[in-house]
């Protein structure tokens, strides 16, 4: 097996899709009966490890009936268009608030162009491209989808961002949680213990949304829960709870440490100082043994978005 396809179970597979680093961005395949699925697909420089844990199965790419992206975010989903290109029976399966965004991919293109600028984009990224309309559809909340005869439940899940949605595997007891569920790196586990902490990439961050989006995902009672940054993390009901609760303390801490900075002078360097300062604190007490200074570098770009998702949450007016 390639060493970047990792098998999690009966036809459920790992693809480390190699953004930014090793163990960092995962795309998922789910194989059922000789039909297959694609969740999330990395990047554009992604697709050639897509194809190639298909070939490495010995399926088609004819084999494949839907591409679904948990949310529009590049790193979940700049690879779609490209991969739906090499696969023809495949279908894009995506939110409603982000289905134009994949069929028109124009926006998407300029917003992100923006923050990154063109060399940036071409390096990360590649040039995203278009899915044609018919051969895209938006999803509904609680609606149910069979990959052979594998039947996976689709929520509605913002917090994130309002484009998301999560998937539940019944046959593995999984979700597949995108950003809802936080962010877990493999570098933190300590004895196989994972931390994680939530994202509030921008620039929807919306705490109480993210709250009741996780509740709804333990109300299935997951037996595990499949990161995009990066894997499985949990393997009881039991863990996962005991996850759960743990991002919900680093939520609550998050939220009061940005609330109490509003008003700071260099707002945003204030965040990261303060974000930086809570997780090497929550790393400390998890018993991580990098040196702090390692713990920031593998934050780094984290620290900073999430900086820049909480300063348009903070400026938002109330409801």
């Amino acid at each position: 097996m390639p060493p970047y396809l990792l098998s999690l179970g009966p036809g459920l597979y790992r693809i480390d899709t190699a953004f930014q680093r090793d163990d960092f961005d995962a795309a998922y395949l789910l194989v059922d009966q000789g039909r297959a699925a694609f969740i999330d697909t990395g990047t554009n420089h992604a697709v050639p490890r897509l194809l190639g844990a298909l070939a490495h199965l010995g399926l088609a790419p004819e084999a494949v009936d839907w591409v679904i992206p948990t949310h529009v975010h590049l790193d979940h989903a700049g690879g779609v268009g490209l991969l739906m290109q090499a696969l023809p029976q495949a279908r894009l399966l995506a939110h409603p608030r982000g289905l134009r965004h994949l069929v028109d991919p124009r926006a998407l293109w300029a917003g992100a162009l923006a923050v990154y600028g063109e060399e940036e984009m071409q390096r990360s990224y590649g040039q995203l491209q278009a899915v044609p309309a018919e051969r895209a559809e938006a999803s509904e909340d609680s609606q149910r989808l069979r990959v052979g005869g594998r039947e996976l439940l689709l929520i509605d899940t913002p917090g994130h961002a309002r484009h998301h949605h999560c998937l539940f595997d019944a046959q593995s007891g999984c979700w597949f949680t995108g950003d809802t569920f936080g962010l877990s790196y493999r570098e933190f586990d300590v004895d196989g213990r994972p931390w994680l902490f939530p994202t509030s990439t921008p620039v929807q961050f919306d705490p109480p949304a993210l709250k009741q989006s996780m509740q709804r995902m333990l109300d299935q009672r997951p037996q595990g829960m499949l990161l995009t940054h990066f894997g499985r993390i949990g393997h009881s009901e039991a863990e996962v709870r005991e996850l759960h609760q743990r991002l919900l303390v680093l939520l609550d801490e998050t939220v009061t440490l940005s609330l109490a900075l509003r008003e700071a002078e260099d707002r945003h360097e204030a965040l990261k100082q303060a974000l930086s300062a809570l997780y090497l604190r929550s790393l400390a007490a998890h018993g991580c043994r990098l040196p702090p200074e390692r713990q920031l570098a593998l934050l780094a770009m984290d620290i900073e978005l999430n900086a820049q998702g909480i300063g348009v949450w903070l400026d938002k007016p109330a409801a």
